[in-house]
């Protein structure tokens, strides 16, 4: 038999969200070297060179079995949970938060890792639930404080943002795996009822962020700033945008964080509703196929663990989007794959690596439906 010219291994990748990765990636590249005045230093090359790392590390998390994901979902929560707890004694500040660890050679930030940890231990623990006790106290106490204590550590950082990630990645499974919705309505209701207390406990400048959100006109060459020039370059693209490297929001400085929370406004400036449009089809088409692998899983941890994973990247993609045009408070969520910045990177790949090994398993049949 004659052997093929593509070696076998190469076309056993699963090529759908390498390559829908890629083009994401991509992309952003050619923005953050825009974003830089036309330089590839210093965000697009150590964009490019993260990526790539990372990518090799997803391809390798992908050849993990997903029984052992399985295995390791309680002892991954019980590590990041301790190294939250050493954020609060020992962490990095920076900016004035509290967030990382600083380990020489690199600076960890445990809560992006928490927004994987979190899905897997929801799955772990539902999969080994019975179904008779779906409707009962049982299966709401537990998950109420596997996801309540890391989403309250992340707050003391204080991290508002990557805080609600983790509550609503854990609160997808746990919606997912069948709870009533009688239970969410009157989670819904007491959480709307005491909004003011929450509101009340805030640092001061979220409750900016959130008075800035309901009227950014209100303070538009102060704390409405970011809101208000991220508007006036993502509707100053037009339809095809001012075209590539002729950005003045951006270029002009009068875009902040133009590199990372807000990098779809400079992108929107230069490429117009037409880049959007194709950088939005990207993500969707990535989200479509982490969905699918879900529906393809054999077991019930398998079908959890994917459709976590993929509002995991949905709430990434949604929140910043949203924060850019003013449609919720700014948070300091990056868009993935795009914003400059390894965090960010490296969570989104970790969530392709363990959806790509569910798939990879699932498509060989290695287990039987639980």
């Amino acid at each position: 038999m004659k052997q093929g010219i593509v070696p076998a291994p190469l076309l056993a990748l699963p090529w759908v969200p390498i390559l829908l990765a890629g083009a994401i990636a991509g992309f952003g590249l050619i923005v953050l070297y825009s974003a830089a005045g036309g330089s590839p230093t210093p965000w697009a090359l150590n964009h490019g060179i993260r990526f790539g790392t990372f990518l090799l590390m997803a391809l390798a998390l992908s050849r993990v079995s997903e029984r052992n994901w399985e295995l390791a979902a309680f002892p991954l929560y019980a590590v990041i949970l301790l190294l939250l707890v050493a954020v609060e004694m020992l962490g990095a500040v920076r900016g004035g938060s509290q967030r990382w660890l600083d380990l020489g050679f690199i600076r960890l930030q445990p809560s992006e890792l928490m927004k994987v940890a979190i899905v897997l231990t929801m799955a772990r623990f539902y999969a080994l639930l019975p179904a008779s006790q779906l409707r009962t106290f049982t299966a709401l106490w537990p998950a109420a404080i596997l996801i309540g204590l890391p989403a309250a550590f992340v707050m003391l950082q204080p991290d508002l943002g990557t805080a609600l990630m983790i509550t609503g990645g854990g609160l997808t499974v746990v919606f997912l795996a069948g709870l009533p919705l009688r239970l969410f309505v009157g989670a819904g209701l007491a959480l709307a009822a005491a909004g003011p207390i929450v509101f009340s406990l805030m640092h001061e400048y979220q409750r900016n962020r959130v008075l800035i959100f309901l009227d950014p006109e209100s303070d538009p060459l102060g704390k409405g700033y970011h809101i208000s020039q991220s508007k006036i370059a993502i509707g100053s693209g037009g339809l095809w945008g001012k075209g590539y490297l002729q950005g003045t929001q951006s270029r002009l400085d009068y875009l902040p964080e133009r590199h990372t929370d807000f990098v779809f406004a400079t992108m929107a400036e230069e490429w117009g509703l037409a880049g959007g449009l194709f950088l939005i089809f990207c993500f969707f088409l990535l989200i479509r196929w982490a969905m699918q692998v879900a529906h393809r899983a054999r077991t019930k941890f398998g079908r959890l663990t994917a459709a976590g994973l993929a509002t995991t990247i949905f709430f990434y993609v949604g929140i910043n989007l949203m924060m850019v045009m003013g449609l919720a408070p700014v948070v300091g969520i990056p868009l993935p794959l795009v914003s400059y910045g390894g965090s960010a990177v490296m969570t989104v790949m970790i969530c392709l690596g363990i959806l790509m090994s569910i798939d990879r398993d699932s498509r060989r049949g290695r287990r039987a439906p639980l």
